[in-house]
């Protein structure tokens, strides 16, 4: 699903975006620079970072390397990485962003994350206000649920302002946003663009060859990706790959890239090296058969009310 959301110059967005949380981290600063010209060569034109990335230098490399082409490119950006949602330190966070990025706005600001502790009125005035100021040109929401997304619609136009993109995750192991996230994305107009369609790097092959990476050494990643049918999972989606000629990393973007519900999935890597195989999945097509037997490999989750109209 695309928008139609543009560039400052008037241009449509990619239907893929570049994600930086690498840069400045994993990435050094010319590795990174290698991977942003990968994906601008590729027709990449929509770039996404967080004030929470790499202590800021994820934000500031991106800022240098767009600077020649800002009106060609969609840049988005997301505050309250802590998740303190006060307006002081979302007013706070943006004015970080804005010099670290060296831009006067930023095309999509989201927030990064949802807050139990200040009022939503308190939270979406503000972003308003930028909108108002002509410093945002549109609002977006990052690991919220559905209902929180609906909350935040109403209540942001209260303010005479929308959301119109959500970030969840999404990938053949991590399949919750099917559940309510893409079709209440659908059913209001939201642009979809998810995050770690290659499940931490579990899709990538690389654990079942006995690398590590995220998974071993990060406690997070590896709870989140660390039940048995997802290696499983890993696995046979290696072994059709290969049937096929072709990276898992493709095949798991592709999957991703091919749901109706989806509008840019982000692509990312911690080296210039790895890139290509992400970049591959921007013209590979799948046809339904195949579609529907990687669909197979992973269970699919149940209806939001746990019950099938099917025989």
């Amino acid at each position: 699903m695309n928008l139609n959301l543009r560039t400052p110059a008037g241009t449509r967005i990619s239907n893929f975006s570049f994600g930086t949380m690498q840069w400045g981290g994993k990435a050094d600063a010319t590795d990174s620079r290698a991977m942003y010209d990968l994906a601008r060569a590729a027709g990449i034109n929509f770039f996404d970072t967080a004030h929470g990335y790499t202590g800021g230098v994820s934000e500031t490399l991106l800022g240098e390397f767009v600077a020649a082409d800002r009106n060609d490119l969609f840049i988005a950006t997301k505050c309250a990485s802590t998740g303190d949602c006060r307006p002081e330190a979302i007013a706070q966070d943006f004015e970080d962003s804005l010099g670290r990025l060296n831009m006067d706005s930023v095309d999509m600001l989201y927030m990064h994350r949802w807050s139990d502790e200040v009022p939503l009125e308190a939270t979406y005035e503000v972003l308003a206000k930028l909108v108002q100021a002509g410093r945002v040109n549109h609002i977006g929401v990052s690991n919220y649920a559905a209902w929180q997304v609906m909350k935040a619609i109403r209540v942001a136009a209260s303010f005479d302002l929308k959301i119109e993109m959500s970030q969840p995750m999404y990938s053949l192991v991590k399949r919750q946003a099917e559940v309510e996230m893409l079709p209440m994305c659908r059913s209001e107009n939201i642009a979809v663009v998810p995050y770690s369609p290659l499940g931490g790097g579990l899709l990538t092959g690389k654990y079942s060859q006995g690398s590590e990476g995220r998974l071993t050494h990060d406690a997070m990643y590896k709870s989140r990706y660390g039940q048995s049918w997802m290696h499983s999972a890993a696995s046979a989606l290696g072994d059709v790959a290969k049937e096929h000629g072709i990276s898992p990393i493709t095949l798991a973007i592709a999957w991703v890239a091919h749901n109706p519900a989806i509008t840019a999935p982000i692509l990312s890597a911690s080296k210039s090296s790895q890139l290509q195989p992400s970049l591959d999945a921007m013209d590979y097509k799948l046809d339904a058969e195949l579609y529907a037997r990687l669909t197979n490999l992973t269970p699919t989750p149940a209806p939001a009310t746990d019950r099938s109209e099917k025989a």
